[in-house]
C-alpha cells in the first residue's frame, strides 16, 4: 500500500444519491430538473435524490458531505456538466466527507443534451436516459486505492528558452530547485530577442529581454543547455528520465570569450545569411547570432565551416585539429598551413573541429514545454509574391530593419532604398481556411499598429496605409495605443487585398484590392508591403508530440487539460505547457504562463510527492499467455513482459489509462480498472432497454 493509502472497507450494498444541478438557467431552461430528479428516486439502489442551482458551488458541496457522513448514501451521482469540468471537483467533496472518490459517477447533461437543442421535452428524455445509464454503472463501481503516491525528483526541465521558458526557469531556479533549460537554439530569448520594440508601451525588447538573458545564464541553479534539443523521454511524473542531445558547437563554452578573432579570421567570413536576422544580414560559418547574446559563446556551423565539409580550410592540407591545439598549449610553434584561421587566432584554445554531438541523461521530477511559435510561411498566401519581388518582407524581417542589432542598424532602408509609400497587410496565413491556419493569432493587428508607428517614427514623410479585415485590439492599453497610431496619420483602410503586382518600368508595387466599408475598389502604389503573417507552432513540434506523448489540438498547438481551468495542465501528470506552445499569445500572457507552470512545478517538487491516477490498466495472470499484443498498442510503454512468468505486467506510474491495452488483448486479461467490460455493458444496457433491432 503505497504511502497515505487508506484501507477501504468491503463493498457495500450500493445507496446511490443522486444530484442534478440546474447549472443557473444553462441545464434548467432547456431540461426540466425536477422531473429528471423524480425519475432518478426510482431507479435501482437510488435511495435519495436532489436538485440545486448550482452543485459545484459551496452549499451544493455541501448537500452531498452531509448525505454522506450521515450514512444516508454510499455512491454519489452528479447530473451536471462535463467531467472534464468538475469530475476532480466532486471526486474531492466525496474524499472529504470519507467516500472513496471511485464511488462518484458524474452524467452530463449539459454539454451532451441542454445545450444540444432547444426542445425541451426531448431534452428531458435524453437527460432522464443519461441519468439511467450512470445508475446501472454506479452499481458496478469499485472502490480503487488512494491516493496513490510516488517520490519527486527535486529538478525540473524546461524545454525551450524564450520568455517563458526563461521566466518558467528563474521561478523555479529561484526557489531553490535545479533546472535544465534547453534550446535548440546556440542562444536563449527565443523570437522577442529578435524584436525592436514591444507594444503597447514601446519599451526596447532587448533592453527589457537581455537582464532575464543574463540571469539566465548566470544563475548557480540553472544548468543552461543551448544548441540542445530533446532525443528521448520517458519515466513518469516525479520520475521522469530524460535524454538530451547536446549538438557539437565546436567551440568550448567555458573558455570562449566571445572576441570575435575567429569569425574575423575564417576564409568565408561573413558569406552565409544570419538567421537570427531571417536571412537580411550575413555570418561567418563561425559565429554569434547578436551582439548581446547568451551565451556569449561562437558557434560553428557544420554544413558550412570548410573543416566540417571537406577536411581542410582553403588550399591548406591539415593535421588534426586537436593537434594543433595541443602544440598550441605546449607554447610550441604552430603554423598556418597546420591548423585552421580560427584555430590560430583563438588564444584561449577553445576551438576543437573534432568535437561530436554528446547525450546527456538527465532524471527530473517535472517538465514544462515552452518552445514558443514560428511564424507562418507567407508563400501560403501566394497573391501577395513574397519572395518574388524584394520589397514585400514579413513582419519579424521588418523587426530586424528596425532593430539598432539588425543588418541596416536600425535605418529603415529595404532593398536599399528609404520606403516613401509603405502598406502593411494583417492577417496574412491566419483567420484563412484554405491557408489551413484557422484561427487568429492574436498578436498581428497590434505588431502592424506598433510597425507602423515605427517606420513614421523613423521616416516622417512616409505615407503608411494598414490593410485590415477586423483590428482585434484586446489587451490592456492595446486599444488606446491603436487610436494613438490613427490620429498619428497611419490609414487604416477595411478589406484585404487580392492580389500584388510589379508597377511597369518601377520597382514600386501595386497593391489591389476592395474596401469593404465603401464598397469600392482600391490600389495602392508602395516602395515596401510588410505581410503581417500569424503564429504557428514551432518547427519540430511533431517530433516533440512523439517524444513527450502530448496531444494537439486541432490547431497543432499544444492540447491543455482544460481551456479555461487547466491551461498550462496536459494529460500527462508532471509535464506542463506554456506560453506559444499552447497558443498564438503575446508577450505578458507568455510570461504569465511561465510563471504559471513554474508555480504548478513548485507545488511537485516542494511537496516531493506526486498523485498518480488509480484508474489503470489491470492484467489478469490467469488469462494472460504473454502475447504482448498489448505492448504494442500502448503508447505510453506502460506494459512489459515478466519472462519469468511469461505474463504482462503494467507500471502504475506510467500508466494512463487510455484502454489501447484492454482493446488490443485477445484473451481479455487486460482491463480498466474503473471502466470493467461488466460497468460499460451496464451503462449500454440502460440506453438501449426496450430497443428492439
Amino acid at each position: 500500500m503505497a504511502i497515505g493509502e487508506k484501507e477501504e472497507p468491503e463493498e457495500e450494498e450500493p445507496r446511490i444519491g443522486v444530484y442534478v444541478c440546474h447549472c443557473g438557467i444553462n441545464i434548467a431552461k432547456t431540461v426540466d430538473v425536477e422531473k429528471v430528479r423524480d425519475y432518478a428516486a426510482t431507479l435501482p439502489n437510488v435511495v435519495l435524490a436532489r436538485d440545486y442551482i448550482y452543485m459545484c458551488s459551496d452549499p451544493g458541496q455541501s448537500l452531498i458531505k452531509e448525505d454522506i457522513k450521515a450514512g444516508k448514501i454510499n455512491r454519489v451521482i452528479v447530473a451536471s456538466c462535463s467531467p472534464r469540468m468538475h469530475e476532480p471537483t466532486f471526486r474531492k467533496t466525496c474524499v472529504a466527507a470519507g467516500l472513496n472518490p471511485y464511488y462518484f459517477e458524474q452524467a452530463n447533461i449539459r454539454e451532451q443534451c441542454s445545450w444540444t437543442s432547444e426542445d425541451k421535452e426531448a431534452n428531458t428524455s435524453k437527460a432522464v436516459d443519461l441519468v439511467k445509464s450512470a445508475v446501472a454503472r454506479t452499481n458496478l463501481l469499485e472502490s480503487l486505492e488512494y491516493p496513490k503516491e510516488v517520490d519527486v525528483v527535486p529538478e525540473a526541465l524546461i524545454i525551450g528558452a524564450g520568455i517563458t521558458g526563461m521566466y518558467a526557469a528563474l521561478d523555479i531556479a529561484g526557489g531553490g530547485y535545479k533546472v535544465h533549460l534547453v534550446d535548440r537554439n546556440p542562444y536563449v530569448g527565443g523570437h522577442m530577442a529578435q524584436l525592436d520594440k514591444t507594444f503597447p508601451t514601446l519599451d526596447c525588447s532587448a533592453c527589457i529581454i537581455t537582464p532575464r538573458m543574463v540571469d539566465v545564464g548566470s544563475h548557480p541553479n540553472i544548468d543552461l543547455m543551448t544548441y540542445s534539443e530533446l532525443a528521448e523521454v520517458g519515466g513518469y511524473i516525479g520520475n521522469f528520465d530524460v535524454k538530451i542531445k547536446r549538438k557539437a558547437r565546436f567551440v568550448d563554452e567555458k573558455l570562449c570569450t566571445g572576441c570575435d578573432l575567429c569569425a574575423q579570421a575564417c576564409r568565408l567570413h561573413n558569406r552565409f545569411p544570419n538567421e537570427f536576422d531571417e536571412g537580411l544580414g550575413k555570418r561567418s560559418p563561425i559565429y554569434i547570432a547578436f551582439p548581446y547574446a547568451v551565451p556569449a559563446v561562437y558557434t560553428i556551423d557544420k554544413d558550412q565551416c570548410l573543416m566540417q565539409t571537406k577536411g581542410k580550410c582553403g588550399k591548406a592540407t591539415l593535421v588534426s585539429t586537436r593537434e594543433g591545439i595541443e602544440k598550441k598549449g605546449r607554447g610550441e610553434e604552430v603554423t598556418k598551413n597546420e591548423v585552421p584561421p580560427c584555430v590560430a587566432t583563438c588564444g584561449p584554445n577553445c576551438i576543437n573541429h573534432d568535437a561530436k554531438d554528446e547525450i546527456v541523461e538527465l532524471k527530473v521530477g517535472t517538465i514544462i514545454v515552452a518552445t514558443g511559435y514560428d511564424i507562418i510561411y507567407p508563400k501560403v498566401s501566394a497573391e501577395y509574391k513574397y519572395g518574388v519581388y524584394p520589397n514585400i518582407i514579413t513582419g519579424l524581417e521588418f523587426e530586424r530593419y528596425s532593430s539598432a542589432s539588425g543588418p541596416t542598424l536600425g535605418e529603415m532602408e529595404i532593398n536599399g532604398k528609404v520606403p516613401k509609400d509603405a502598406v502593411f497587410i494583417s492577417c496574412v496565413g491566419s483567420r484563412n481556411k484554405q491557408t489551413g491556419y484557422e484561427y487568429c493569432s492574436r498578436v498581428c493587428c497590434m505588431y502592424l499598429a506598433k510597425q507602423a508607428h515605427l517606420l513614421m517614427e523613423k521616416v516622417p514623410d512616409c505615407n503608411v496605409s494598414v490593410l485590415y479585415q477586423d483590428v482585434r485590439a484586446f489587451g490592456k492599453g492595446f486599444e488606446e495605443f491603436y487610436d494613438r497610431v490613427h490620429k498619428e496619420g497611419v490609414h487604416y483602410r477595411r478589406g484585404l487585398p487580392g492580389e500584388i503586382y510589379k508597377k511597369p518600368g518601377s520597382d514600386r508595387v501595386v497593391v489591389r484590392g476592395e474596401d469593404t466599408m465603401l464598397g469600392e475598389p482600391y490600389e495602392l502604389e508602395a516602395d515596401l508591403v510588410v505581410l503581417g503573417v500569424g503564429l504557428r507552432p514551432s518547427d519540430g513540434v511533431e517530433e516533440l508530440v512523439k517524444l513527450t506523448k502530448l496531444s494537439q489540438s486541432a490547431d497543432k498547438f499544444f492540447l491543455e487539460a482544460h481551456p479555461k481551468l487547466r491551461p498550462i495542465d496536459t494529460a500527462i501528470d508532471g509535464m506542463f505547457i506554456a506560453g506559444c506552445a499552447q497558443g498564438p499569445k503575446d508577450i505578458p500572457d507568455s510570461v504569465a504562463q511561465g510563471k504559471a507552470a513554474s508555480s504548478a512545478c513548485l507545488m511537485y517538487l516542494s511537496s516531493g510527492k506526486g498523485e498518480i491516477e488509480a484508474a489503470i490498466s489491470e492484467i489478469n495472470e490467469e488469462l494472460c499467455t504473454g502475447c504482448r499484443q498489448c505492448e504494442e498498442v500502448c503508447p505510453y510503454t506502460t506494459l512489459s513482459l515478466d519472462e519469468e512468468k511469461n505474463v504482462m505486467t503494467v507500471n502504475e506510474a506510467i500508466c494512463k489509462g487510455c484502454g489501447a491495452c484492454s482493446a488490443a488483448c485477445p484473451s481479455g486479461a487486460a482491463s480498466m480498472k474503473h471502466y470493467r467490460d461488466l460497468q460499460v455493458y451496464a451503462q449500454i444496457g440502460a440506453l438501449t432497454e426496450g430497443l428492439t433491432s
